[in-house]
């Protein structure tokens, strides 16, 4: 269940921005313009907070969020830049557009605000609000649509208040946003590709690149599993064999654990992480792509998930281990 707190608003006054940044340095979340639409800002290194993003938008998957940055420098710490991603970056940073790379190994985002995947979207915003929270912060910021999973994106102070009070701890109120839609998406993996269409018009971005933009190949676009908000499908599945629900552990099976109580045969484990001895489900969330890809690494040939309640973000929970279970093609 999701906790009652007290939604404050400030204006975008001088100290607004000092506010946002403590307000995400200690784990809340704040709500704050861009040129597109308002975002729902967490601290993306932090997992637990991403993790209260999420529930606050009642979010349904773990589907990947854009970390927004505050320059170039700072874009590339997190990800690897080729030299279309360079073009763009120049041409039309800072902007709607958010490009999606790989991800430098020590990236330093939770795995969470990736949805376990080895590339990132970054975007660095074009509102002067936004920029300042940024740079105040130090650290990268996750920042969907500040709204419900499923309502209208916010464009105002007010629409965000209307959706989030009592869900969030703060919104930085910087008038109306301008643009009014959200960012493109380009993916810049291999051959640029446009993942989702916004704020930035394809053919000035194929001006710059000097090619065609590409676009997702048939059949991969699942808007439950994406690479970025831009509908690729591509989520993290281990090499290991997921067996959920387990209620007994087998000989020499990794075990995911969630709570205090440990199932039958713990002992015949050959590791146990727990995803939240307290049975907290944020908690869960924050460690679940981390904790799968510890236990993936040990060579155990079957993970043993122990069985995670349905409720609250428990849902996304299960949703994204029973992606990562499915049978797949080898």
């Amino acid at each position: 269940m999701t906790v009652e707190l007290a939604t404050r608003v400030l204006a975008a006054d001088a100290n607004a921005a000092a506010e946002a940044a403590r307000v995400l340095a200690a784990g809340g979340l704040v709500a704050f313009p861009t040129e597109t639409v308002y975002g729902l800002g967490a601290d993306a290194t932090d997992g637990a907070a991403v993790a209260r993003l999420y529930a606050a938008k009642g979010r349904p998957a773990f589907n990947p969020l854009i970390a927004h940055v505050a320059d170039i420098a700072a874009a590339h710490r997190l990800a690897v830049f080729d030299a279309a991603a360079e073009r763009l970056a120049a041409a039309f940073w800072p902007g709607p557009l958010t490009l999606v790379l790989r991800r430098h190994a020590d990236c330093p985002v939770a795995e969470l605000a990736t949805a376990g995947l080895d590339s990132i979207a970054v975007r660095m915003p074009d509102h002067a609000v936004a920029r300042e929270i940024l740079r105040a912060l130090g650290k990268p910021v996750v920042a969907p649509s500040a709204n419900r999973s499923g309502h209208v994106s916010p464009t105002t102070a007010a629409h965000v208040l209307a959706d989030l009070r009592g869900r969030i701890d703060l919104i930085v109120d910087g008038g109306p946003a301008l643009v009014g839609l959200e960012s493109t998406i380009v993916a810049c993996l291999d051959r640029p590709t446009l993942l989702r269409p916004g704020g930035l018009a394809r053919a000035e971005i194929e001006r710059v690149i000097g090619a065609p933009l590409a676009d997702p190949p048939p059949g991969e676009i699942d808007p439950d599993a994406p690479l970025a908000p831009g509908m690729l499908a591509s989520h993290y599945a281990p090499k290991a064999r997921l067996r959920l629900d387990a209620r007994e552990v087998q000989e020499g099976e990794a075990l995911l654990a969630f709570g205090l109580k440990m199932p039958p045969g713990v002992d015949r484990a050959a590791v146990v992480l727990n995803l939240s001895p307290g049975g907290d489900l944020v908690e869960a969330a924050a460690n679940l792509f981390s904790d799968l890809r510890a236990l993936d690494d040990t060579g155990a040939p079957t993970i043993a998930v122990m069985p995670i309640p349905h409720h609250d973000l428990g849902e996304a929970i299960n949703d994204r281990l029973a992606r990562a279970a499915a049978p797949r093609d080898t």
